[in-house]
């Protein structure tokens, strides 16, 4: 009985100890769960806040970036003349003393830039495209179109003879244009007008180029007439400041410029003579595209609408024309004399964003209003006082040309723009001192009437 009751009592035990063990393991089994869960939730937990850390970090240094972007866009707006700016005056200085050497990094291997050749009754076409073929870097990059008017055969057998090199297209329309008596002797430039009107359309509408660069029949090109296009073609794309870049200097002859191949500026003077033109801005003017005298219908204020051409200080171009509608205008006098650039300047390497108008304008007043004012004997008959960099100072039509005359430059206006202004400023040099011929800091603006 005693053995029974012990067997029993044993039994008992036996069935709490694994009831026990059983609610043990059953717990310790939820709460490794739990754990588990817990220590997954903590692992989300932490990526989050990681993640969350990283994208902080990055909008504080968007903040900084934005920060920075806004006190430099103060700076440059508080004042066109920026303080702190450093002159540097010598010979050599102007706009570029604060040219960016980083290059900015463009296509340009994507770019493609068909040259225009404006052609009529020159067989010397020749020298033209010679030059042009033998400088451009690509046939696929820089295609040339050459359109011809007039049906003179000589020349037409002389553009033939290039063969694929180049692609000839004629004018269609010879008629004669109507003018009234009085205006029959300007007949040449309405056909030319006419004929500019058609190729630049066949250029754009036809052939569907994004830009061009308009050469005519009797132009030299320098070596790196092509390099100087290419690299500012995406300024003029993406400035809507900008209308044109041109390969012309107005003032470039030998004793006016300095010999830095590489400065460059932005001009209000339409130049023409070498220049490079968008499809956009063609749009715009196709419209209302002149009958006659279209180079001087670009320069007037209802179409130009205050927009700039940038423009070298040793030309890209030069001419030998001297046979021509115009009958040699200004040829002996200036045309002949303009030096065409003969060291290549590699502008695609080089940040050309000075040329935004933003920029530009901050570092050229400055360089501008920066230089002592002199008057014009102190410039020839006292050496500029010592100075490097000067300015002549002018309130009137009569001591502007009184200045163009003494220094050298053209004195004509058109449309109240002198050739080269930009802001009324012109400059030139003058015995190795760089001149700023420009009107009061507080100048209004171009007077018609000056013209």
């Amino acid at each position: 009985m005693r053995w029974r009751k012990i067997y029993i009592v044993g039994a008992v035990l036996f069935v709490c100890w694994n009831v026990v063990t059983y609610y043990v393991f059953l717990n310790n089994v939820q709460s490794r769960g739990m754990l588990l869960r817990l220590n997954d939730q903590l692992t989300k937990l932490q990526q989050q806040v990681h993640m969350q850390i990283q994208d902080n970090d990055e909008l504080l240094e968007d903040i900084k970036r934005q920060k920075e972007i806004f006190l430099k866009q103060q700076k440059e707006s508080v004042n066109l003349i920026p303080p702190g700016f450093k002159l540097q005056h010598n010979a050599e200085s102007s706009v570029t003393a604060k040219r960016e050497e980083k290059p900015i990094v463009h296509p340009y291997h994507n770019f493609v830039i068909p040259v225009l050749v404006i052609a009529c009754n020159r067989p010397t076409v020749n020298k033209c495209l010679d030059l042009l073929i033998k400088y451009r870097p690509s046939k696929e990059q820089f295609p040339i179109i050459v359109s011809q008017d007039c049906n003179h055969e000589e020349t037409a057998k002389v553009i033939g003879s290039y063969g694929d090199q180049v692609t000839h297209i004629k004018q269609p329309d010879q008629s004669n244009i109507y003018l009234p008596p009085k205006e029959n002797k300007f007949q040449g430039y309405y056909k030319i007008s006419r004929h500019y009107k058609w190729a630049l359309g066949q250029v754009f509408n036809e052939f569907s180029h994004k830009a061009t660069i308009i050469v005519e029949d009797d132009l030299d090109v320098a070596p790196d007439f092509f390099e100087y296009f290419l690299a500012t073609y995406p300024i003029l794309r993406d400035d809507p400041t900008l209308w044109c870049v041109s390969a012309w200097n107005d003032n470039g002859k030998d004793k006016l410029i300095s010999s830095d191949s590489e400065l460059l500026y932005r001009t209000d003077f339409f130049p023409g003579l070498g220049w490079m033109l968008t499809k956009d801005m063609w749009k715009e003017l196709e419209t209302k595209w002149p009958d006659g005298f279209w180079d001087d219908w670009m320069r007037e204020p209802q179409t130009r609408k205050d927009r700039a051409c940038i423009r070298p200080e040793i030309s890209r171009t030069d001419t030998f024309g001297k046979v021509g509608v115009s009958k040699g205008l200004f040829f002996e006098q200036h045309l002949k004399y303009i030096r065409l650039n003969t060291k290549v300047a590699e502008f695609t390497k080089k940040d050309l964003s000075y040329l935004t108008e933003h920029k530009y304008n901050a570092m050229f007043l400055q360089e501008v209003y920066g230089a002592p004012a002199i008057s014009i004997n102190q410039l020839t008959k006292e050496n500029g006082l010592g100075h490097k960099t000067v300015r002549l100072q002018y309130s009137d039509k009569d001591t502007y040309k009184n200045f163009a005359k003494i220094l050298g430059i053209m004195n004509d206006f058109k449309a109240g723009v002198p050739r080269t202004g930009y802001k009324g400023i012109v400059t030139c040099m003058y015995k190795n001192i760089r001149v700023y011929v420009a009107p009061p800091q507080n100048w209004k603006g171009y007077d018609k009437s000056w013209s």
